[in-house]
């Protein structure tokens, strides 16, 4: 059985929040490590740039954040390959070879492209960048053979895509060089979206103020659940109160290990005669279960920058390893590698 394959990753546009963390980042720690994936795990800074180019300092920035996060929730690089995208050159001279093979049309179809240009508000002025950038994604994907990706329902367009253009490679050039990706479903619900703060239809933003990051300090997230929207016809202990649409009992059925307690807590807070502080509270001790480690994790690998650039740096080199050894069979299946095998080297 050939070994199975797994490319993820993240854009840099800001530290990751408790959001990515149960919609993603720990989902990605167990295929780590239940030993049965090879795993490149990309932050992707050309991606982001998309929508941030007249910015690259946030970018920039942003990069060394995901990364002290990637390693502070248990992405270990001795079993994954964490690098750095716009340091592997043969990614986007795959997406070119790629790009003669959809169409405009196809690609503007797309409709987590539509979505995400309705959410930026670009108006007129879409980025064509912006529009390219599932081709991109597609030479990501199968620069590294991944036969997985694990994905929310919201990005399955962008694999098939992405399997598209593997198998339209493949028939246009007799070959079988290209490998066509399964979808690894994020769990659907609460865990996929957690809402931010001020509200179960706010999606946590840096712009919005209302997310909590796994970089925040203690006082921080206490300071941010004490925020949390709850209902605000509960004024007073004895007053009923409402739980659907109540961020703190949505966070809790999350995050605390105690489902019959939290189910007890839903039925005293609808009949009267529970707090708000007291939600909270309790919300807060069993988030820092899982916030402390990671918190205290972070701390300490952040006094020590260069180490994580040497880390990224050695990540990196050996992603352009394995994406050239595909460039040079993407070449080879063309009848482009005018020069053998020197074609793609790094």
């Amino acid at each position: 059985m050939s070994k199975k394959i797994i490319l993820t990753g993240d854009r840099p546009t800001g530290k990751l929040h408790i959001g990515h963390y149960v919609g993603s980042l720990k989902n990605r720690v167990d295929l780590q490590n239940s030993g049965e994936y090879e795993m490149f795990v990309m932050i992707a800074d050309a991606q982001a740039l998309t929508d941030n180019a007249r910015n690259p300092e946030k970018v920039r920035e942003n990069v060394l954040e995901v990364a002290l996060d990637y390693l502070a929730a248990g992405i270990d690089p001795s079993k994954t390959t964490i690098f750095i995208q716009s340091q592997v050159p043969q990614l986007p001279e795959l997406a070119m070879f790629y790009a003669n093979l959809v169409s405009i049309s196809r690609l503007e179809r797309n409709p987590t492209v539509k979505t995400e240009i309705k959410q930026k508000n670009f108006g007129e002025g879409v980025p064509s960048g912006f529009v390219f950038y599932p081709i991109s994604q597609a030479a990501d994907i199968t620069a590294f053979k991944a036969t997985h990706v694990p994905a929310g329902e919201d990005q399955s367009p962008m694999i098939e895509l992405t399997r598209e253009i593997a198998r339209s490679f493949n028939q246009a050039y007799n070959s079988e060089v290209l490998v066509e990706p399964e979808i690894i479903l994020s769990k659907e619900g609460l865990e996929r979206r957690l809402p931010g703060i001020n509200g179960m239809n706010a999606k946590m933003s840096k712009s919005l103020n209302n997310g909590i990051y796994l970089a925040d300090s203690f006082e921080e997230m206490c300071t941010k659940v004490m925020k949390m929207y709850t209902d605000p016809d509960h004024i007073r202990v004895e007053d009923p109160g409402k739980v659907e649409g109540n961020v703190v009992f949505a966070y809790l059925d999350v995050f605390a290990e105690d489902k019959n307690k939290v189910e007890e807590m839903k039925k005293q807070y609808q009949k009267g005669g529970l707090g708000d502080v007291a939600v909270k509270k309790y919300l807060i001790e069993e988030m820092d279960k899982i916030l402390k480690p990671i918190r205290e994790r972070r701390e300490e690998l952040a006094k020590d920058p260069e180490a994580i650039y040497k880390m990224l740096e050695e990540g990196s080199v050996e992603a352009r390893k394995a994406a050239a050894e595909t460039l040079q069979e993407v070449k080879r299946a063309m009848k482009i590698d005018y020069f053998g095998d020197k074609n793609g080297e790094i």
